[in-house]
Parts: C-alpha cells; sequence; structure tokens
C-alpha cells in the first residue's frame, strides 16, 4: 500500500525508526494564514460558508507522514493502540491548527437527556463540527446524496432529522493519508475544538452499534498539548475468576498528546477501554487545541447520530482573529 500523492512509500516504512527531521519547507506561519481571491474552495447547500483547501505547501508537507514511527501499546487487557508521535512534525502541525480553526464553522450543541421521569439539559464543553455519511450511503460531486447500492437519489425522508454534509477538502486530504498509514477505511470526520482549560470531554467510548465490531477510530491532535485519559471499563460483579483479576488490574492510562501527534484505538479498545479529555488549568490549554476524529459508520442510525451531537440546531460559530475567540456567525457580518 502507498499514499496518496506522488510519493511513494512502503506501509512497512512507518514501523521503522524515523528518519531524521528534514528542513522546513512551509512559509512563516505569517504568510501560511494568508489566502489569495481566488484560493479554490468547498461550496455546498449544506454547508453555512465555503471551506478552503488546504494550500498547496501543506498539501505538499503532509506527503511525509507518518513522520516518525508508530509506538503500539497493547500491553493490557483489550487494549490496543498505535500511537505516532507525530504523526506530522509540530511547524506543519501548528500551521493546520491555524488553518483549520480559522476556516472551519463550528457548533457549540446543547441537547437533553433523560434518566427516568428526569430531563437535562447538556451543555456541550467544546465546540464541534462533523463531516460525512454512513455506508448505505454516497454523496454526488454536487454535494446531493446517493443510495450507495443502487446510485439514484436517496428517499427525502433518509436523514429526517440532519442535513449530511460532504467532507472538505481539508480534512479529507487528512482522512486519506490516515486510511493509508492506519490500514483502516473512514467515512466521518468529526472535529473538536477546545478554546481552553475549562473545555472538555468526560470519560465515553466510541463503541455505538452503528459503527460495527472492533471499531477503528483515529484521532489526530493540533494545538496545545492535552493530557488524553483512559481506564478499562467497570468489569460486572456477575464475573469472576482469573480473567476477572486480570481485568480489574488494568491501570489507567496517560498521553500527553501534543501538536502533530495520532492515535489510533483499535481493535476490542472501544469495547472495554474509557476515554477523556479532561479540564485542565495553566500550560498550554488556554492556546486551544483542534482535536480530528475518523471513522467508519456503518448504517443511517450513525449519520444521524453524529450530526445530532456535533450540530444540533444552535448557532455557527467562527473564530475571529480579531477578537482571538470564537464568536457567533452572521451571513451578513464578516467575523475575520
Amino acid at each position: 500500500m502507498q499514499t496518496t500523492g506522488s510519493k511513494k512509500r512502503a506501509l512497512t516504512e512507518f514501523f521503522s525508526p524515523a528518519s531524521p527531521k528534514r528542513a522546513r519547507k512551509c512559509p512563516p506561519p505569517s504568510e501560511a494564514k494568508a489566502l489569495p481571491p481566488d484560493h479554490p474552495h468547498d461550496s455546498y447547500t449544506t454547508y453555512p460558508i465555503p471551506v478552503p483547501h488546504l494550500p498547496a505547501y501543506l498539501c505538499n508537507e503532509l506527503l511525509e507522514a507518518p513522520f516518525a514511527a508508530s509506538k503500539r501499546i497493547n500491553d493490557q487487557a483489550d487494549l490496543d493502540i498505535l500511537y505516532f508521535q507525530p504523526f506530522v512534525p509540530k511547524d506543519v502541525a501548528d500551521d493546520l491548527f491555524h488553518f483549520i480553526r480559522g476556516h472551519l464553522f463550528f457548533y457549540r450543541v446543547q441537547y437533553k437527556i433523560k434518566r427516568g421521569s428526569i430531563e437535562t439539559l447538556i451543555n456541550t464543553p467544546r465546540y464541534t463540527t462533523v463531516f460525512g455519511l454512513d455506508d448505505t450511503s454516497q454523496f454526488h460531486t454536487d454535494g446531493s446524496i446517493l443510495e450507495a447500492s443502487t446510485s439514484k437519489p436517496i428517499s427525502p425522508n433518509k436523514y429526517p432529522t440532519c442535513s449530511p454534509r460532504p467532507i472538505p477538502q481539508c480534512l479529507d486530504e487528512l482522512r486519506k493519508i490516515t486510511e493509508t498509514f492506519t490500514e483502516s477505511s473512514y467515512n466521518f470526520c468529526l472535529v473538536n475544538y477546545y478554546a481552553n482549560g475549562e473545555d472538555s470531554i468526560s470519560y465515553h467510548s466510541d463503541d455505538e452499534r452503528f459503527l460495527g465490531a472492533d471499531p477503528a477510530i483515529a484521532s489526530l491532535s493540533l494545538g496545545a498539548k492535552r493530557d488524553f485519559l483512559m481506564k478499562h471499563k467497570p468489569v460486572p460483579p456477575k464475573e469472576n475468576g482469573s480473567a476477572l483479576n486480570s481485568l480489574n488490574s488494568a491501570k489507567p492510562l496517560k498521553l500527553p498528546l501534543a501538536s502533530g501527534d495520532l492515535i489510533l484505538m483499535r481493535g476490542k479498545t472501544q469495547a472495554n477501554w474509557l476515554h477523556s479529555i479532561p479540564k485542565r488549568k495553566g500550560g498550554e490549554s488556554d492556546q486551544g487545541r483542534v482535536n480530528i476524529t475518523f471513522r467508519k459508520a456503518m448504517v443511517k442510525g450513525g449519520t444521524e447520530n453524529y450530526y445530532q451531537y456535533n450540530v444540533g440546531k444552535g448557532a455557527v460559530w467562527r473564530w475571529n482573529v480579531v477578537k482571538r475567540e470564537m464568536v457567533p456567525w452572521q451571513a451578513d457580518v464578516k467575523t475575520g
């Protein structure tokens, strides 16, 4: 298997020691942020704003990925992780961070959960956005949706709760390269923006049925370093014996994910382990962190779930270069 683009590399390379760091080809960050008026972009009816393509220099830099050999972490029960430190070097990752934060549109989703008779409003403690479509459908080049099995337009009520949208080029380039070096395929891209140390995600696992058995989840970190915590799921009391003792002895894991690092969680990991990004004070956390995850939804329930919890019905938010923060976007107001 080979990477996309003209540069050919054997897949076995990324299990070998990393090559020495090469001279940076990227322009300075100030130049990296400037895009000419005629710069290509993606624009679909399901996008509130166009999303520009990655500059050519970043596309070329990504052909060097992965920049370091992967480390396999599988020394505990049900755990199987590939850890790239880094997948792309920090200087390139930092430019990617500024590009993604500055040009994507985000949401601050609110949703309700009900436990018995008690209904609770949840405010998502981070900014989110999502692109993609499950395996039962496919996008036409114009962004319309076709049945995967027939290539005919879907029924108007197939996705009653959401409006799926294609993955923009700036994320799709990352998806294709990640597919190559994780030997997995993905049809969804979820993006989280953690504005500061107060933004977080609680312990959870990506083990929904719509992901199929033993799903592979690839996660790329850009921007501020944040701790990625993992712990084994509690073992039901009814289980016993030596296997239970082994599971109960599983040790929590902490990975300090820096800009450019990528982890692949695969095999039995999602079914048996929980992961989180906890709140943090000080350090780099207030500089902001972008997390891009790739995964594969098998059925339409996955599409509806991802858009419900990563888009919702709230306002569109964009990065404001003057205020240095996310602000609600309005069609007739330029936010930077």
